[in-house]
């Protein structure tokens, strides 16, 4: 493995960063500002300041860095890491300003890899062109759904059509006007096979019978900067049969095949939020003073900078490796490299997150910094795309058959 960037990354990176100095960064005011106005008016499309910078960003051609494919940039993985890092930096805006953020990029994997001539037309196109967005319904309130296979939520044949009938929530972008299609995951067959029960199908937002319930919070937080978080109800929901994503039984597999990436993605963003994270509080430190001396010279301060920089580089090789692996050997042979960095990333951010927090004091907890909305950000990473629990399952069970 190489620890160098290759040419046409050093000048992705270069190019990204001058962006972010020019326009992102500057606007976080702005931003700021307009999503409190769209809490007070219950507006839950995008802020205009963050549809002006991808117009401006799209013009540049910073745009889809994060697919690999003829459709989007043609990064790997390896060198689509240190962008997405960049990103993470400012991670309420800068990932949908180059339409990167999930869960349309995730969505746009599925339909790139799965969908039909007609569905790209329809729907993979604009997606790429930015011109609509999207949400992945998988996640439902009566089930535990870290088992992906106890999705209730029926997709039932009738004719050249299917009808759904369901709840799902938590699901990311919904509240959204602008999200106007909607990948669901259900069970058409509950008497197949385990994991071949379950499909994928695609459901316009007009579609009579869907019904948003209402927006989630996350510790409080609305998150609103992209689209939020519905609950919705699936009523006799009909859409046509050609809507179906893959074939019938293939919704387990290709949800597998979505959550790969996009895993690797959200570690990635993750450690450009630690190194933000990480600035601020040496900056804080500096700047405060208590009993008589900065901060900075309180030998716990120090010791939890150290501890956080120590940190973030082991967590950054473990990912880089993660992502050198995914294109040298495939998603299925960094299986385990996946898991663990979605074990790692959470947790390690969480650590750094909790203390900037602390030396920022009262500070930290409030709405003058970024630090407790990441923080929140990140506990749900922890259950995002399956909780630590599994993964660890997983990644013990993998481990141990070596040597059984």
């Amino acid at each position: 493995m190489h620890f160098g960037f290759d040419d046409t990354t050093n000048e992705l990176i270069e190019r990204v960063n001058a962006f972010m100095d020019a326009e992102v960064y500057p606007a976080e005011a702005t931003l700021k500002e307009q999503i409190a106005e769209n809490e007070r008016n219950d507006v839950w499309s995008f802020p205009p300041i963050v549809m002006e910078l991808r117009a401006k960003a799209k013009a540049q051609g910073l745009w889809n860095f994060f697919d690999p494919s003829e459709h989007g940039a043609g990064l790997t993985n390896l060198q689509y890491a240190p962008i997405a890092e960049i990103t993470g930096r400012s991670i309420q805006m800068a990932p949908a300003a180059f339409n990167c953020a999930a869960p349309d990029t995730g969505n746009m994997e599925v339909l790139g890899m799965f969908g039909t001539d007609e569905q790209k037309k329809t729907w993979l196109e604009p997606l790429l062109a930015g011109d609509i967005r999207s949400a992945f319904a998988m996640t439902e309130p009566q089930v535990a759904s870290s088992d992906a296979t106890n999705v209730e939520l029926s997709i039932v044949r009738d004719g050249d059509d299917y009808v759904i009938n369901g709840r799902k929530w938590w699901i990311t972008g919904a509240m959204n006007p602008d999200c106007t299609i909607f990948i669901v995951m259900g069970k058409t067959d509950p008497t197949a096979a385990r994991h071949r029960q379950q499909s994928q199908i695609l459901v316009p937002r007009d579609t009579p019978g869907l019904e948003i319930v209402r927006g989630m919070h996350v510790f409080g937080y609305h998150d609103r900067d992209h689209g939020g978080h519905a609950e919705m109800r699936f009523t006799d929901v009909r859409v046509p049969a050609s809507n179906l994503i893959g074939g019938e039984g293939e919704g387990f597999a290709i949800a597998q095949a979505r959550l790969g990436p996009g895993r690797i993605h959200h570690c990635m963003r993750s450690l450009g939020i630690a190194e933000r994270a990480i600035e601020m509080m040496s900056k804080r430190a500096a700047d405060r003073v208590a009993f008589g001396k900065p901060i900075a010279e309180q030998g716990v301060v120090r010791d939890w900078i150290a501890e956080s920089r120590v940190r973030v580089e082991q967590l950054r090789l473990l990912i880089l490796k993660t992502a050198w692996l995914m294109d040298t050997v495939g998603n299925r042979g960094a299986h385990s490299e996946i898991q663990a960095i979605k074990i790692a990333t959470p947790q390690t951010v969480e650590w750094i997150l909790d203390k900037a927090i602390q030396v920022h004091g009262a500070g930290g907890l409030s709405q003058d910094f970024p630090l407790a909305e990441w923080f929140a950000g990140m506990r749900t990473l922890r259950f995002a795309d399956g909780p630590d629990e599994v993964h660890k399952n997983a990644l013990a069970k993998a481990e141990i058959k070596k040597w059984a």
